[in-house]
């Protein structure tokens, strides 16, 4: 009977510190997405502005010189791009949004920041476009700092919840 209980109460300790451990990396991933994203919008800006290519190019070339964790996003934009010859950029952007949001643990605003790519991309020239490109990859610099932010409060937090709940239920139950 003891080691039934030790077994319950060792698998619900670790259960809640696995589920801690678990919306704690949330936040680490978050910002290494966050990262990511900018290493790619890099690509894509020197492909565009310095390399001239085509956008479907060069959405293909992001794809492959990039993070796959991340470039994958570029690859589908290509894809949906070719799909509707007669769509515009924006759309294809904001059909992959919600995909995005769940596989790369973005907020609102990191969405609502590469939405904004969508708007202005391929809309101007080159320089116009170069401009742009420093817009936004100031902004992802931004919430890259408050991503930070949110990492160094919360993940600690978590983690440390996760493993306090568990012995507090081990506690409250035997």
């Amino acid at each position: 009977m003891i080691a039934l209980k030790l077994l319950g109460g060792f698998l619900i300790v670790f259960s809640s510190t696995m589920l801690g451990f678990y919306y704690g990396n949330r936040y680490s991933k978050r910002m290494e997405n966050l990262l990511l994203l900018e290493h790619c919008i890099k690509i894509l800006e020197t492909e565009i502005v310095y390399g001239a290519c085509p956008l479907p190019e060069a959405l293909s070339n992001v794809y492959k010189k990039g993070n796959k964790k991340v470039s994958f996003i570029f690859e589908k934009i290509r894809t949906q791009l070719l799909m509707e010859k007669e769509g515009d950029v924006f759309n294809s952007f904001s059909i992959i949004a919600g995909e995005i949001k769940e596989k790369l643990n973005f907020k609102d605003e990191d969405i609502e920041l590469f939405l904004s790519l969508g708007r202005v991309l391929g809309s101007s020239d080159r320089q116009d476009q170069e401009k742009n490109f420093r817009i936004i990859l100031n902004q992802i610099q931004l919430l890259q700092k408050d991503a930070k932010k949110e990492r160094d409060k919360n993940e600690r937090m978590y983690k440390n919840l996760g493993i306090l709940m568990g012995i507090a239920i081990v506690i409250i139950l035997f």
